[in-house]
């Protein structure tokens, strides 16, 4: 425990000044615009990450004698496992066919994570200023807060994800288990990096570039020319048919989007500067968006939300990633985070990297047998990333180092 810091608790995140949160998440390694105050009171405040959806507010921050922030994490209590992107529904269902008939229940949980996105980044934010033995002391205190309310309230569990290595390390010593995840990223070429998309391309195999030609063909035969907008050139009307393109992805596979039109309203004037909007046109007509969300002082950009009106061939792979790379190049972007999960993206120049998330289980049983299970899922993730690495796009000895 570090003497003079006291944890608090926050379901309300206008209680949090927004200045003091930032100022810990922009100075910490990886530190995404996701984690501001402006777009976490964007989710809450719209309706999408609320009581009502399942993911009530639960902030922690310890705060030092005077009252200012030293260190905090965004957590929820969550009454479900959906928009997470880490899948415990075994867990829970293990858990209550155990225990339910004794009164305990799986949910709510609490979860430490960027509501409906799979985004990795610093969980555990500390004053950068602290040398770093008091920082990895200030990170085990604010996990030990959270397993000392999970006692305090009968909640089953604690879950922190996607969170960086150095901080999964912290927790598995801390008697937390670890788990592994893949996802794809696409890193601009160092030292040297990429001139255009042309000079992407040339770096690949052939088979993998004539694939991306045929495909970025077929979108042009279809006569689909795109329109890239940032910042503040994104105008309400633009926000309003990238709203209706969102939803109609939901609206396809018979589901809500977790995201409301008032969230999109809110962050869109919350971090005005962070968005890049691609628009596809058949025509006249306007049939498709892709949206990123891009951190300009590490030069990272997120591709997360896109939909499409009509059903055009390739139009996914164009919206999602050749739109995106080409813009990253042009505005010397360094890594490009295409999402959750998916093996095609490979192909298209976005490789394996490790995601991490970690477990604290509050009954002794059920956290044995999901250590057990872990172990054996973490050999079988491992082989998979081996077997990726082997099927590198690029061309030998053109790979980004």
């Amino acid at each position: 425990m570090v003497p003079g810091l006291r944890a608090h608790w926050h379901e309300h995140l206008d209680q949090i000044p927004a200045d003091q949160w930032d100022e810990l998440v922009s100075a910490a390694d990886g530190g995404t615009p996701f984690l501001r105050m402006g777009l976490l009171r964007a989710m809450v405040g719209s309706g999408s990450a609320c009581a009502e959806t399942g993911w009530q507010p639960q902030f922690l921050t310890l705060e030092d004698e005077a009252g200012r922030i030293q260190a905090a994490c965004p957590l929820f209590l969550k009454s479900h496992s959906y928009g997470e992107y880490v899948f415990d529904w075994a867990w829970a269902d293990a858990h209550d066919r155990a225990l339910a008939r004794h009164g305990e229940r799986y949910y709510p949980k609490l979860l430490g994570a960027v509501p409906f996105s799979p985004i990795p980044g610093p969980r555990l934010l500390v004053q950068p200023g602290l040398p770093d033995e008091l920082q990895s002391q200030v990170r085990r205190q604010l996990l030990r807060a959270m397993v000392e309310r999970c006692h305090r309230e009968g909640w089953s569990s604690a879950h922190v994800l996607f969170l960086p290595e150095a901080e999964a390390k912290l927790a598995r010593q801390s008697g937390w288990l670890v788990r592994q995840g893949v996802q794809f990223h696409w890193q601009n070429r160092a030292p040297a990096p990429f001139v255009d998309f042309e000079d992407f391309l040339a770096s690949l195999q052939r088979d993998k570039r004539k694939k991306i030609q045929q495909e970025r063909r077929k979108v042009r035969e279809a006569g689909v020319s795109f329109e890239v907008l940032s910042g503040g050139h994104i105008t309400e009307a633009d926000w309003a048919f990238f709203t209706r393109c969102y939803a109609q992805t939901y609206h396809e596979r018979g589901q809500q989007p977790y995201l409301t039109p008032a969230f999109w309203r809110m962050a869109s004037q919350a971090l005005p500067e962070n968005w890049v909007l691609f628009i596809a046109s058949q025509g006249d007509e306007r049939v498709a968006s892709a949206l990123l969300a891009c951190d300009p002082v590490h030069k990272v950009a997120y591709g997360r939300y896109w939909g499409a009106l009509k059903d055009i061939s390739c139009l996914h792979f164009e919206a999602c990633y050749y739109q995106p790379l080409a813009w990253c190049i042009a505005h010397g972007i360094q890594r490009f985070e295409g999402g959750a999960q998916g093996e095609h993206k490979l192909t298209r120049g976005l490789l394996p990297v490790s995601t991490r998330s970690v477990h604290w289980l509050r009954h002794e049983g059920l956290r044995h047998a999901v250590a057990d299970f872990l172990d054996r899922e973490t050999m079988g993730v491992d082989q998979y990333a081996t077997q990726l690495d082997a099927r590198s796009p690029f061309k030998p000895g053109d790979q980004d180092t």
